[in-house]
């Protein structure tokens, strides 16, 4: 487990999408009773109880399924609905015959946006890759559900989690695993450096981090919240000692690239010293290629024996 002083040295890393700039584009959280449930289950922290909403297939022929980790942002907005770009990506997994488990890891712990520095942010760090874990003893449990065939995949802070989660010296992992995810998929992840995914931050050596399941990172080059360069030298490196990893990166995509007409915001509250001021925004041309590829990318590694 990463030490208190995470919430210092994390200060630097771009966590999400903002939550002021994310609200405008907010729907109703359930549109549709009928394929998504509130479920509950306890986190690995051993003192959170987890809500999570799921979309289930009916009937009982066991399917894949994914779970879904949100950004610093949270998942709700204010009036308690999912945001837009979340729903998005649920609504396209759950048509590609995907049960689909989104997991609250800020309201249930009582936070609201965690891109802030605090307390609350390092805690985040510290304990959502137990989150994901839980999620996947979650869905394991359920009869509809192929236990050997699921996925993670997270964006920004979500993102971050998704590599402290999947690597041979997970944070998350619990020791008794019979399946593990079999594959992950990460949009511009916060923390994605060799930095902070090793020590003192996690139980990885430097120049260490290696992971057996196949990962897709998608990231905008022009993202200057969490920027590429230290996450594309990081990922290079992995590659390299034959990790099998997948780097994406569209010219001209900022954060958030993969919302739903979002426009492109700048943001001074997120700032970082004087470093620049975060934007985030959608690119149709990103956004068009990340959908079908990151299907394809599922579709390949979860129907794969």
């Amino acid at each position: 487990m990463p030490p208190k002083s995470l919430r210092i040295s994390l200060i630097a890393c771009a966590l999400a999408l903002a939550p002021a700039a994310l609200a405008q584009q907010a729907e109703p959280a359930a549109p549709d009773r009928r394929a998504l449930e509130t479920v509950h289950f306890a986190s690995l922290d051993g003192k959170t109880d987890l809500t999570a909403y799921l979309g289930r297939h009916p009937g009982d022929a066991p399917r894949r399924a994914v779970v879904l980790m949100h950004g610093c942002s949270g998942l709700l907005d204010g009036q308690g609905r999912i945001f837009r770009i979340y729903r998005a990506w649920m609504r396209a997994l759950f048509g590609q015959g995907y049960d689909v488990l989104t997991v609250d890891s800020a309201a249930s712990r009582g936070f609201g946006q965690t891109c802030t520095a605090g307390p609350d942010r390092a805690t985040m760090w510290r304990d959502r890759p137990k989150d994901a874990y839980a999620a996947l003893g979650y869905l394991q449990a359920q009869p509809s559900v192929q236990a050997d065939r699921i996925a993670l995949m997270g964006w920004s802070q979500g993102g971050g989690v998704v590599l402290l989660s999947i690597n041979d010296r997970s944070i998350g992992r619990p020791a008794a695993l019979s399946h593990d995810f079999k594959a992950a998929v990460s949009f511009y992840p916060g923390a994605c450096s060799d930095a902070l995914q090793s020590k003192p931050w996690t139980e990885v050596e430097p120049q260490g981090w290696t992971t057996r399941l196949p990962l897709l990172v998608l990231f905008g080059e022009a993202d200057v919240w969490t920027p590429l360069p230290p996450c594309d030298a990081f990922l290079s490196a992995a590659k390299t000692r034959g990790n099998p990893v997948e780097l994406k990166t569209y010219p001209a995509a900022v954060h958030g690239f993969d919302a739903p007409g979002l426009p492109r915001t700048e943001l001074p509250a997120y700032r970082n010293g004087n470093g620049p001021i975060p934007v985030i925004g959608t690119d149709k041309d990103a956004r068009a290629d990340a959908f079908p590829r990151v299907l394809e990318f599922l579709k390949l590694h979860l129907q794969s024996n």
